[in-house]
């Protein structure tokens, strides 16, 4: 599976954006996909995650209530809209399919497949 997140930009502190995940080659729909983060200087952490029918989400704390992931039926799609931002939120975004089709935790090592990140930048 190859992925390729997009839709990244520069926002004003409380603006939003959506994110998008596209799959190719084959689809992620037997997998569940997370979303991670990279702030310049920082180690990347987890923001949060879809099992594989999107019947189960799981965010971070610092995004909770702000972030929301949604995927398609068909599988070649998930969507992390974030609204509310903050400069704290200033990062490369990754998403990531799972090796399994439940597992929405923030361990790196359980996903198998990673994008392309894209940027977010959030001006105060």
């Amino acid at each position: 599976v190859q992925l390729q997140a997009s839709g990244g930009g520069l926002v004003q502190a409380g603006g939003s954006l959506r994110l998008s995940c596209a799959a190719s080659r084959r689809t992620f729909s037997n997998n569940a996909v997370g979303w991670f983060r990279q702030a310049p200087g920082k180690e990347r952490e987890f923001v949060g995650a879809i099992d594989w029918n999107g019947g189960r989400t799981r965010y971070a704390d610092s995004v909770k209530g702000r972030f929301t992931i949604s995927r398609d039926r068909g599988g070649n799609s998930v969507w992390l809209q974030a609204i509310g931002l903050k400069p704290d939120d200033t990062a490369v975004y990754y998403c990531a399919a799972a090796r399994t089709a439940a597992y929405i935790g923030p361990s790196a090592r359980e996903y198998a497949y990673w994008g392309q990140g894209t940027l977010v930048t959030v001006s105060s």
